[in-house]
């Protein structure tokens, strides 16, 4: 059977949190949790920075316990920052302690500026990839409960035996993000679900180009190629940026092309120039009423087969009448 033949994934929806200034800081992310939960996201991600937000994997474990329902996740876990052996007991353990709600996040670690204050070396692109992809086999054991044997170029692990044993089998899935066609090839190699972000510069800032529903289908393609046969078992993962609700949507998308000719938003390197047409047809930017951007959401599954749509923490509320909209499709 074809991929094309295979019906649409259903839905879900990620909500996502900090636990900064801005929501209130870290006493107030476990209400955060909650009320995602209350509002019907499916999943909770904490992301993972050296900057003002909480530490992702203590903070897992508090919402272990806080939460009922919703899936908990990385988004993403930078792999710099954490050795696997270290990491995949972590996992292992918010998995239990959640009954069985983990959605492990992982990526190569992108933003040079946190590894320099940290003091972690920051490898070129090539490194930072290999050392995810060791990463990813050696976690792909360990959360199975299994004995890892592995001896990589930058990992080597002797006899030890993955503790505790997770309760989603055979191990919780893991979520490789990228935008760049390498990161895209290892995700489709490897990872259960893939966040397909824009790529970014050499500095770090977004590409406005990737933002356009025509470079996401071939993000989306290139997945396909690397995948084969595992295709259709992967969840496609994208994030909405910005949210607007508003009933002119042409106006709205005219101010967000006259900001960034202003260089606004400043972590947003303008390499195309887009139409109006582009930023309303954009999967990462979801501009209208409650009911048009519900069909643009639905539209951009038709066209990605992308199902999994995340947004920012600051947008749960304006994006949970949406949530209502497509439950269940």
């Amino acid at each position: 059977m074809s991929s094309e033949a295979s019906p649409p994934r259903k839905f879900r929806f990620a909500a996502g949190g900090e636990g900064n200034a801005d929501e209130g800081g870290a006493r107030r992310f476990v209400k955060l949790a909650q009320k995602a939960e209350e509002l019907g996201f499916d999943s909770f991600m904490i992301p993972d920075h050296l900057g003002n937000q909480v530490g992702p994997i203590a903070a897992l474990g508090a919402l272990a316990i806080a939460t009922d329902k919703i899936r908990l996740g990385t988004a993403v876990l930078a792999n710099g920052f954490r050795h696997p052996a270290i990491l995949a007991k972590d996992a292992a353990t918010i998995d239990v302690l959640s009954g069985g709600r983990l959605e492990l996040g992982i990526g190569a670690g992108w933003m040079k500026e946190e590894f320099d204050k940290g003091g972690i070396d920051y490898e070129r692109p090539g490194v930072r990839i290999a050392k995810l992809e060791e990463s990813l086999q050696i976690l792909d054991t360990l959360l199975r409960g299994q004995e890892c044997n592995f001896d990589g170029k930058y990992y080597q692990i002797k006899g030890l035996t993955g503790s505790p044993r997770p309760r989603q089998g055979p191990r919780p899935p893991i979520a490789v993000g990228g935008g760049g066609p390498k990161m895209l090839a290892l995700a489709a190699k490897y990872a259960d679900i893939i966040s397909v972000a824009t790529p970014t510069s050499k500095e770090g800032k977004l590409l406005l180009s990737g933002v356009t529903l025509e470079k996401t289908m071939e993000r989306v393609e290139r997945i396909r190629e690397a995948a084969g046969e595992r295709f259709d078992d992967i969840e496609l993962n994208w994030t909405i940026t910005t949210i607007v609700i508003t009933d002119d949507r042409e106006q709205t998308a005219e101010m967000a092309l006259a900001a960034l000719d202003q260089g606004f938003p400043p972590n947003i390197e303008v390499d195309a120039k887009l139409s109006v047409e582009d930023i309303l047809n954009s999967p990462y930017l979801a501009i209208g009423s409650f009911d048009e951007i519900a069909d643009q959401i639905r539209m951009v599954r038709e066209k990605t087969t992308m199902s999994y749509v995340g947004v920012f923490p600051t947008q749960m509320d304006a994006f949970a009448p949406i949530i209502s909209q497509l439950k269940g499709e």
